[in-house]
C-alpha cells in the first residue's frame, strides 16, 4: 500500500469507528472497547510508519480526487505535523484505555457510547487541522474540533457542565468568527485560501495591502488565542476543564490546546513568512502576551481549593511557553516551543488522570484535604508528584528541559529578559504544586492508613498513569530521543 495514503486511513479509522460504536455495541457489546483500544492500536502503527515515510522520502502532499491545490482539498504532510499526529494518536490511546473504567463512573451509562463517538470525531478533527493546507478546511476542522468539545464537556449532565460548555461553545463560536474574518481578508487581497498559495504571493501583496494583512493576523490571532486559552483570553478554560469529565480534561488540556498552538505557529511560519510577521510586530506582541499568560496563570491557580481547576489554570500558564518559543521566530525557539507541547501533552496528561484516579477512588477534589493520601495510593501520588516537578522544573524530568531549551532559545534571541519570567514562573509553579505533594506524602491524617499499600484501582486505569510517569522520567534523563528528532524535523515545516 502507498504509505502517502495513511493520513487519510487514519482520520477515516477513527470517523467510521466513532460512528459506528453505537451501532455494534447493540448486537456486540463484549467486543467494542476491543474494537475502540485496537483502532487506536492501528493508528498508532500508521502515524508512525508515516512519520518514518516522512523522514525517508521527505514532506509530501495529497490531493483529494487529484485536483489542484488551487481548487481542492489538499493536506501537507511534513516531519512535524506526522510527528504531531503521532502524539495525537498516542496520549489519545492512553486516556481513552484510563476511560474505559472511569468514564462509566462519571457519565450516565446511556451515554458513555456517545462519549467514544464524541471523543473519536474530536481525534479526527484534531488531525484534520494538523494535515489541513488550506486555511478554509482549517476552519471546517476547528468548528467539528470545537463542537465536540463541546460535548465531552456537557455530557457529564451536570448543571456546572452545561454552564461550561455553554460559555466554551460562546466563547469558540466568537474565535471561530474572528479567524473567519481573517481568512476572508487574506483571501481578498490574495485570491487564495491554500496556504502555499498565500505565501507565495504575500510578499508583494503586503506592499499595496498592508492594513489588510494586519487586520487579517489581528482576526486569525485572535480567534486562536481563545481557542488556546491565551491570557486573557482564557476565560472559559477553568470551568471547562474542571467540570469535565477526568478523560475529557486531559483530551482538552493534554492535546486539543495544542493543535491551536500548532496552527498559530502554520499561520506565521507557512502563511505570512517570519519577516512580515516582525515587521508587523506579530511575533513581539505574541512573546509579551506569552510572558503574560506564564505569569497570570500561575498566580490565578495559586490558592485553588479544587485541585482539577488548579490544573486548568496551569495550562494557562504553559501555554505561554508554547507562544514564547514560536513568538521567538528562530528555529531553535521553534523547536523548544514544540518540544514544550509534548512536554506538556506528557505532564498534564499524567497529573488530570491522577487526580481523576483520586477522584474515581476517594470522591476528594480538595486539595486540602489530602493528607496522606500517598500511603493509600502510591502509584498514583508518585505519577502526580513526577509530572508536578516536571511542571516546577526539577531535573530529570521532561519539564526541565522544556525550559532549559527555551531558556537558550531566548538567549539565542538576544531576548534575556524572558529568562526571568521562566524562572519566576517556575517559583509560582513550586508555590501551587509543592503543598501537594508535602500533603500526600509527609502530612499525616488520623483517618488514613499509615502503612504504604498499593493503589487498589482498575489496571485500566493504572496502566496509563504507569505510562505517562515513565515518559516524563524518560524524556527527562533521554531528552534527545525528542529534541533531536523535533529540531530535524522543524526545517520541513518551515519549508
Amino acid at each position: 500500500m502507498n504509505s502517502t495514503h495513511f493520513p487519510i486511513i487514519i482520520m477515516s479509522l477513527f470517523l467510521i469507528v466513532g460512528v459506528s460504536t453505537p451501532v455494534i455495541k447493540k448486537r456486540f457489546d463484549n467486543v467494542v472497547k476491543f474494537m475502540l483500544m485496537g483502532t487506536f492500536g492501528v493508528a498508532i502503527i500508521l502515524s508512525a510508519l508515516t512519520f518514518l515515510y516522512v523522514q525517508a522520502e521527505g514532506p509530501f502532499t495529497y490531493n483529494f480526487g487529484n485536483w489542484s491545490r488551487q481548487l481542492g482539498i489538499e493536506f501537507a504532510i511534513d516531519g512535524f505535523s506526522a510527528l504531531l499526529t503521532l502524539l495525537i494518536v498516542s496520549v489519545s490511546a492512553i486516556v481513552v484505555l484510563f476511560s474505559l473504567e472511569d468514564i462509566e463512573h462519571e457519565v450516565d451509562s446511556s451515554k458513555t457510547l456517545s462519549y467514544y463517538t464524541i471523543v473519536f470525531t474530536l481525534i479526527f478533527a484534531m488531525v484534520g487541522i494538523t494535515f489541513s493546507n488550506d486555511l478554509f478546511n482549517i476552519y471546517v476542522f476547528m468548528e467539528i474540533l470545537s463542537l465536540t468539545s463541546c460535548g465531552i464537556i456537557s455530557i457529564k449532565h451536570k448543571k456546572v457542565n452545561f454552564l461550561a460548555s455553554f460559555r466554551y461553545l460562546i466563547l469558540n463560536t466568537l474565535g471561530s468568527i474572528s479567524f473567519m474574518f481573517g481568512i476572508a481578508l487574506l483571501y481578498m487581497v490574495t485570491g487564495h485560501l491554500n496556504i502555499v498559495e498565500v505565501n507565495n504571493v504575500i510578499a508583494d501583496v503586503w506592499q499595496y495591502y498592508p492594513t489588510n494583512i494586519l487586520l487579517a493576523v489581528g482576526f486569525m490571532f485572535t480567534g486562536l488565542g481563545i481557542k488556546a486559552a491565551m491570557f486573557p483570553l482564557h476565560v472559559w478554560l477553568p470551568d471547562a476543564h474542571s467540570s469535565a469529565p477526568t478523560p475529557s480534561s486531559a483530551l482538552l488540556s493534554g492535546l486539543v490546546v495544542k493543535v491551536y498552538v500548532f496552527t498559530m505557529a502554520k499561520i506565521i511560519f507557512n502563511v505570512i513568512g517570519v519577516e512580515i510577521s516582525q515587521a508587523l510586530d506579530i511575533t513581539t506582541f505574541l512573546t509579551y502576551f506569552a510572558a503574560l499568560s506564564m505569569i497570570m496563570g500561575s498566580i490565578f491557580a495559586i490558592g485553588q481549593k479544587d485541585i482539577k481547576r488548579m490544573l486548568a489554570y496551569s495550562s494557562v500558564a504553559q501555554i505561554g511557553y508554547m507562544f514564547l518559543g514560536i513568538g521567538l521566530a528562530t528555529e531553535f525557539g521553534l523547536a523548544a516551543g514544540f518540544f514544550h507541547i509534548f512536554s506538556h501533552a506528557m505532564m498534564k496528561a499524567a497529573l488530570f488522570l491522577s487526580a481523576g484516579t483520586i477522584i474515581y477512588k476517594k470522591n476528594q477534589r480538595n486539595i486540602t484535604k489530602l493528607d496522606g493520601i500517598g500511603y493509600e495510593m502510591p502509584v498514583t501520588m508518585t505519577v502526580f508528584t513526577i509530572a508536578a516537578l516536571g511542571m516546577v522544573g526539577i531535573p530529570g524530568i521532561i519539564g526541565f528541559m522544556s525550559k532549559f531549551y527555551l531558556g537558550v532559545a531566548v538567549l539565542e534571541a538576544g531576548q534575556s529578559g524572558f529568562i526571568i519570567v521562566i524562572l519566576l514562573s517556575s517559583f509560582l509553579n513550586a508555590i501551587y504544586y509543592l503543598p501537594i505533594i508535602i500533603s500526600a506524602f509527609i502530612k499525616e491524617d488520623k483517618s488514613r492508613i499509615k502503612t504504604l499499600i498499593l493503589d487498589k484501582i482498575p489496571v485500566t486505569m493504572l496502566i496509563p498513569l504507569v505510562l505517562l510517569g515513565f515518559s516524563c522520567v524518560l524524556f527527562g534523563f533521554f531528552p534527545n530521543l525528542l529534541m533531536d528528532t523535533i529540531e530535524n524535523v522543524v526545517p520541513t515545516f518551515l519549508n
